[in-house]
């Protein structure tokens, strides 16, 4: 079987069992670079029976040299598992060949993260009054960016300050509370200056009718430029400050777990880091 006929059956199926679009459209991006790879090498169609351990090595070896980072090469060796794990299933292959390739060691780092006054000081730069707005929202529900920019007028429930999130990463739905800071930003929009009017999209332009998270990234990364900050901020860094601010006002993991849709505490525990300000506090307390 060709490789690529052997993609498409694991993207059918996981459409058939419900994966993400977002997930999805990773694995089949990884695999299809995966198989040009091979192509490109072996001058003609790549058959699936053909591929060894040494392949996949090979590959995530040029990855490294590269300059990918270990956290995406490591992505593509779960996105190998997963492929070989459902292709053996389906007797596509004698045996998984991903499993005798080691798993790619991710150095430790603390997460970037900013403080309230900074997620404040941060919006007041930016100029364009939506893009402030995503960022604000984004601080104050910890929301993925995807996530965000799919909401429709229908899961936005000002009425009932209430987010319904649905199909995040994983396929879960989930309900986010809105906050009091944030509330009577989000109906003052809705209300008053809100113009695309022909897109049923919550955060939408009356020119496209939706937003683009790529250009969102560059408009937070040029403000932060003129701000000076030596920090590297992204949208995904204010879902990490959402949830570094409530561990900070000691709310309970399992709580932030929910809100921001993780499938297990372990993976929310990367946010109990400490900043020094905590340390000096908690040595002076001797």
């Amino acid at each position: 079987m060709l490789f690529l006929d052997a993609i498409e059956l694991l993207i059918k199926n996981m459409e058939t069992i419900g994966r993400s679009s977002a997930t999805i459209k990773l694995y089949r991006r990884d695999l299809r670079r995966f198989a040009h790879h091979l192509a490109c090498k072996q001058n003609g169609p790549v058959y699936l029976e053909d591929i060894t351990a040494a392949d996949l090595e090979e590959f995530l070896h040029n990855l490294k040299e590269l300059g990918i980072a270990p956290n995406s090469r490591s992505r593509y060796l779960y996105t190998f598992r997963a492929f070989y794990k459902f292709a053996y299933k389906k007797e596509l292959v004698d045996r998984d060949i991903s499993q005798s390739i080691e798993l790619i060691k991710i150095p430790a780092k603390e997460r970037q993260y900013l403080s309230q006054e900074e997620v404040e000081e941060l919006a007041k730069a930016i100029r364009q009054n939506i893009i402030r707005l995503v960022v604000l929202f984004l601080a104050n529900t910890g929301l993925r960016i995807s996530e965000c920019l799919s909401l429709t007028l229908d899961d936005v429930d000002l009425d009932k300050s209430m987010i319904r999130v649905i199909q995040g990463k994983g396929g879960k739905d989930r309900n986010v509370p809105i906050n009091q800071t944030l509330l009577p930003l989000l109906k003052d929009y809705r209300n008053n200056w809100r113009d695309a009017y022909g897109s049923d999209l919550f955060f939408a332009t009356k020119k496209s009718g939706s937003l683009s998270n790529s250009y969102i990234n560059t408009v937070i990364r040029n403000t932060v430029k003129k701000l000076g900050w030596k920090k590297q901020v992204s949208c995904h860094t204010l879902r990490h400050s959402f949830a570094s601010s409530l561990v900070k006002k000691k709310v309970g993991l399992v709580e932030i777990q929910k809100l921001l849709g993780h499938s297990s505490l372990k993976v929310t525990s990367v946010y109990t880091h400490v900043d020094m300000d905590q340390l000096n506090e908690a040595v002076n307390a001797l």
